[in-house]
């Protein structure tokens, strides 16, 4: 989605997804604020103080075992560079994990920054340190979206003129995008198909949702169906991730089948296009700031996602695809496209806690389907280290105690 945010997420923070992701728009105003309260949901509204103090929680909530269940987290160059990260020490140090996955993007925007020009080597050294640390890779080639706020990474001489808001991408009114995407996955893989550590390619990100709040347009399905053939066509041996949000609260349920209400979202389509399909849940996030204190959505204790993704654990299952957690929130997903980092506390979207909890959750819905997720790849690794290297390593601890004891 749309933060971090995918803080980070890159979705506001996806940035907040998120980066992370805005699905709703983060000045929700106070008027918009108010009807939200107003609606059947006030279980899942709180409005509370964003910076919480530390505690020693992480370490004495058990930990789900993992069993078949990869391990593993996502790598955003986007994030790194907004939080004032070093990229090849950030990455080091996160490869020094026992990580049985990695999730690398290809950045369009990055690597072809003007016409002619096709720059791999700030990808290169991913793949070679993943590779060298043992690592597999699943690589998310784009090409219009990728993860890591803002998500969209299409070149501006790709567009002579802005994305028609309200619009779906089509074919037809974007014949030479859809040309320079296809051309460009189909490059990507060709480049890459010969590495080993490389298992599975990721086509575009959430790919027929809008960008949260910040653009209206869509992808549309014969679009990214496009893509997919041009993927399979350059490597027909490896399976295809397309990822799709798992909202986890009724209000980002509803306003999400509402916007996606003539052809899907993006869920539906990994279900028609993918070998893999993943999962991206946020059960906590920011909607607005409220002088000092902030308006959050929490559905954690929702039983819809795990309805949900046991039907998907059932459907993917009898069509022999995969399913697994393409993001599972373990960073904050505030008000702000960077979430904060204060000294000595926590911040309440995600606390180190937290970290362990929504594993274990996503875990038990495996268990009660007695059907494995394929992997579970952590989201905010970025934002473990920016906290370690302030002097607080809670939350990195707490994802390696997770690797420890699954």
């Amino acid at each position: 989605m749309h933060q971090s945010r995918r803080s980070g997420h890159g979705r506001a923070s996806r940035g907040s997804r998120k980066g992370r992701k805005d699905r709703w728009p983060l000045p929700l105003g106070i008027g918009a604020a108010a009807t939200l309260l107003s609606l059947p949901v006030l279980r899942q509204v709180r409005l509370g103080t964003p910076n919480q103090p530390l505690t020693d929680a992480w370490q004495r909530i058990p930990v789900e075992r993992r069993g078949s269940t990869l391990l593993g987290i996502s790598f955003r160059p986007p994030q790194v560079a907004a939080l004032g990260l070093e990229p090849r020490a950030t990455l080091q140090f996160l490869l020094g994990y026992p990580l049985q996955l990695i999730r690398l993007g290809a950045y369009w925007r990055w690597i072809e920054p003007s016409p002619g020009v096709f720059d791999t080597r700030g990808l290169d050294w991913q793949v070679d340190a993943a590779e060298q640390a043992g690592v597999p890779v699943v690589l998310c080639v784009g090409a219009v979206k990728t993860f890591g706020y803002p998500e969209f990474f299409a070149p501006p001489h790709r567009l002579p003129r802005p994305l028609r808001e309200r619009s779906r991408v089509t074919p037809g009114e974007h014949a030479s995008l859809l040309a320079a995407a296809t051309d460009f996955v189909g490059r990507l893989v060709d480049r890459y198909k010969d590495r080993r550590g490389i298992v599975a390619w990721q086509v575009e990100h959430e790919a027929v949702d809008p960008l949260g709040m910040e653009h209206s347009w869509r992808l549309d399905t014969t679009f990214v169906a496009r893509e997919v053939d041009a993927v399979r066509r350059a490597d027909p041996s490896r399976p295809i991730l397309m990822n799709g949000y798992l909202p986890a609260s009724l209000p980002v349920r509803l306003f999400q089948q509402w916007q996606t209400r003539d052809q899907g979202d993006s869920l539906a389509v990994a279900e028609r296009m993918a070998d893999i399909v993943g999962l991206d849940y946020y059960p906590r996030h920011a909607l607005v700031s409220v002088g000092a204190r902030t308006l959050y959505l929490d559905g954690s204790r929702d039983r819809w996602p795990e309805q949900k993704a046991r039907q998907l654990l059932a459907s993917t299952r009898a069509r022999g695809q995969r399913l697994m957690i393409s993001e599972g929130q373990a960073e904050p997903w505030e008000a702000t496209t960077i979430p904060a980092n204060p000294t000595g506390q926590g911040l309440s979207s995600c606390l180190p806690e937290h970290v362990v909890a929504n594993y274990n959750a996503c875990l038990r819905w495996g268990r009660q389907q007695d059907a494995a997720l394929y992997a579970y790849l952590f989201w905010g690794a970025e934002y473990w280290v920016l906290r370690q290297r302030s002097g607080d390593a809670s939350y990195a601890r707490a994802f390696g105690r997770v690797l420890e004891r699954a």
